[in-house]
């Protein structure tokens, strides 16, 4: 919901140390890599119930992602690198959830269950506007500088990484957190939804 108004200053925040890294050969693709060797360390962490540990690699992982993108500017952004971004973000939000559930499945399954299966309504919903709004030539105004279309929502990147923040600082009410981001995802389709058949239904005419 937010995502576009933080970007500038995310942007300045990590402008320094794409600046060395690039200078120093670094790849965006590298970084990538290593923001989600990160996300599945935090993901074995939730699985032993090591919380702070997640905490920390969840937020390492999620500087590399603003990381690679800063440098991709830099050294100029490639389509693989756009499609390495988006197809590891998407594994490593459904991982955080799946930790929780093998931490203690008697109690976090079904939660866990639920918030996957609204990242794939939000994740599902998001990748088929990017596809067909990219097949007519479009660009979205609020991320000019993305490798795909990126369409708004209610649950967007900052309201996902606020909320495993807080189910890690808060694991006993994981299942709270969990069922209410689910709930907040499922509105996010439906409006994605609506606005993919709004946007693509002047084609038709």
């Amino acid at each position: 919901m937010i995502d576009a108004r933080i970007l500038p200053l995310q942007r300045a925040a990590l402008q320094p140390f794409a600046a060395y890294l690039a200078a120093r050969g670094v790849r965006a693709d590298h970084i990538s890599l290593v923001g989600f060797l990160a996300g599945l360390g935090a993901f074995a962490a939730l699985c032993f119930g090591a919380w702070l540990v997640a905490l920390l690699l969840i937020l390492v992982n999620r500087a590399m992602d603003g990381l690679d993108g800063a440098v991709a500017r830099i050294q100029g952004p490639t389509d693989r690198g756009a499609y390495l971004d988006i197809a590891l973000d998407m594994v490593f939000y459904a991982l955080v959830p799946l930790g929780f559930a093998l931490q203690a499945p008697e109690i976090h399954a079904l939660p866990a269950a639920m918030l996957i299966a609204s990242f794939v309504g939000t994740g599902s919903s998001f990748l088929a506007f990017s596809a067909a709004a990219a097949k007519l030539g479009r660009k979205a105004p609020e991320f000019p500088t993305k490798g795909i279309y990126y369409i708004g929502g209610l649950a967007e990147g900052f309201e996902t990484i606020a909320v495993f923040v807080a189910m890690c600082l808060f694991p006993g009410s994981f299942s709270f957190l969990a069922y209410g981001f689910a709930a907040l995802c499922g509105v996010t389709t439906v409006i994605r939804w609506r606005q993919g058949w709004v946007a693509f239904s002047e084609e038709e005419r």
